[in-house]
């Protein structure tokens, strides 16, 4: 318990030494440097990094270590961190892959929970995610459709999309702005409504936008509107709030979605991932005030922080 509350961080990535999104698509950063050279990708990393500084000073968070331990070390800090803040479980959306997260998750199964984090247009991506759920024990099905290189809608996902169906697993689909400050900025499947014909073609499958729809607010709104099943979670700073036209604040998103699709479809994120920050309280401590603030009742409060989570991970709170 946290603050009289259960809590599920929905969203967390396990820092592997491995790299984090292994086998989910091509590399952007790889064919960036492939097209135009190591010079200029280079001088974008190093812009890149400037967000990223100005970032961490903002919330006064560490650099991550430049030198971390072993994954099983970090899976035991991980497991640490759940028991420090009272955390019921964190869900790992990625993990170096299906595989090596599964390997991870296995240490502490009771705290940790995973995504399986695969390419969707694989001859064999159906076969893979019935395998790493029905073998590896995964939970969920997790995409960055602006790392993808097809029209996330395109059919030949579709053997995915009625897997999940039929396994009934959240889908976790980040869509907007892909890796903060000097990361993508547009993409053909930037917009959250490019999801709009999958969910309308599996309504019983939840697809789940994070980060309150990461700069496309008006969109991730539409297409919830349009889609019952679509949900939003509240993970990350959302820094992004200050790019966007009009006065929004991280409170005021949870007014506004509070007042449309209701607290039984936002759940509570971090995208807490590296050390030595560890599990992001901060993110939890304003999430929580400023629900408090906006009077939202207990019930609701409880589903948004870990009862929709537990839902569809099915876990008992």
């Amino acid at each position: 318990m946290y603050l009289d509350l259960e809590i599920i961080d929905f969203h967390t990535h396990f820092p592997t030494k491995r790299p984090w999104f292994a086998g989910m698509a091509p590399d952007p950063r790889a064919e960036y440097a492939r097209r135009r050279g190591e010079r200029r990708a280079a001088i974008a990393r190093e812009q890149s990094m400037a967000y990223s500084r100005d970032w961490r000073l903002a919330w006064d968070f560490e650099p991550p270590e430049s030198n971390p331990p072993d994954d099983e070390t970090q899976a035991d800090r991980w497991a640490d961190e759940v028991d420090r803040y009272g955390l019921r479980a964190v869900g790992f959306v990625t993990g170096g892959g299906n595989d090596h997260l599964a390997s991870m998750i296995a240490r502490h199964p009771d705290k940790f929970i995973g995504f399986a984090h695969h390419y969707p247009f694989a001859d064999d991506a159906a076969d893979e995610l019935k395998r790493a759920v029905t073998e590896l024990g995964m939970k969920g099905y997790k995409l960055l459709a602006p790392m993808l290189d097809r029209p996330i809608e395109d059919e030949a996902a579709y053997p995915v999309w009625e897997m999940c169906a039929e396994l009934d697993i959240p889908v976790l689909v980040h869509f907007g702005i892909q890796g903060g400050g000097g990361g993508i900025g547009w993409h053909e499947n930037i917009n959250p409504l490019k999801l709009h014909n999958v969910a309308k073609d599996f309504p019983e499958v939840t697809f789940v936008i994070p980060h309150f729809g990461c700069a496309w607010i008006r969109e991730t709104l539409q297409l919830c509107w349009a889609c019952r099943n679509v949900s939003i979670d509240t993970s990350g700073s959302n820094q992004w709030v200050r790019w966007v036209d009009g006065d929004w604040t991280v409170k005021k998103l949870f007014r506004k979605y509070l007042e449309t699709i209701g607290a039984e479809r936002i759940i509570f994120g971090t995208d807490s991932s590296y050390f030595p920050r560890g599990f992001a309280i901060r993110y939890l401590q304003d999430q929580i005030r400023d629900c408090r603030e906006l009077g939202v009742h207990p019930e609701h409060l409880q589903m948004i922080f870990a009862g929709n989570a537990a839902r569809l991970f099915k876990l008992d709170l």
